[in-house]
């Protein structure tokens, strides 16, 4: 007998923006999950993580460079950017991200890579569905402070200008 899933929230349109190329193939993967289809949700769900590595970077390059990060860490993004794997690519990032995009404490781009390395290959349905919407919450809420951290920067300029507006016109 199939058990009952409640259906899952609507994919904020933040995310679809992080992962807009690959946006069908998350969408199917998020099908799956709510199916509760581990192994296929698990799949689709890497296939968009791993494709969309660089994209993610430069998201997290933007906010970096947006809160004055140390150039270290921006050279170190940039350079994860070239690495053609993932799973190289994360472990390649020796520094933090910027405080801002941690998720309690801990580096999303870390927990993305330590669910994802551990593959599917031996794993029950049930386990990859629990590691399956482990990445998504985890996507979801690396979306949603990536897209905070670069409205909290525009509306601190647009306030400065603002302020700065009003003191030349006295």
């Amino acid at each position: 007998m199939e058990s009952f899933r409640p259906l899952a929230p609507p994919t904020p349109s933040k995310v679809i923006k992080l992962i807009e190329s690959d946006r069908e193939l998350f969408l199917t993967g998020r099908r799956a999950e709510n199916q509760g289809m581990g192994i296929g949700s698990f799949a689709y769900y890497r296939r968009v993580i791993e494709s969309q590595k660089n994209k993610i970077l430069d998201e997290i390059i933007r906010v970096a460079q947006k809160i004055g990060a140390n150039s270290d860490l921006i050279k170190e993004l940039e350079s994860a950017k070239k690495e053609h794997k993932f799973t190289k690519a994360i472990e390649s990032i020796k520094q933090t991200l910027p405080e801002v995009l941690l998720i309690n404490s801990h580096n999303p781009l870390t927990l993305l890579h330590n669910a994802l390395s551990q593959g599917i290959h031996g794993k029950s349905d049930q386990e990859c569905l629990e590691l399956a919407s482990s990445i998504r919450v985890v996507l979801f809420e690396l979306a949603e402070r990536l897209k905070q951290a670069l409205k909290d920067e525009a509306e601190l300029n647009q306030a400065i200008t603002k302020l700065m507006n009003s003191k030349t016109k006295k």
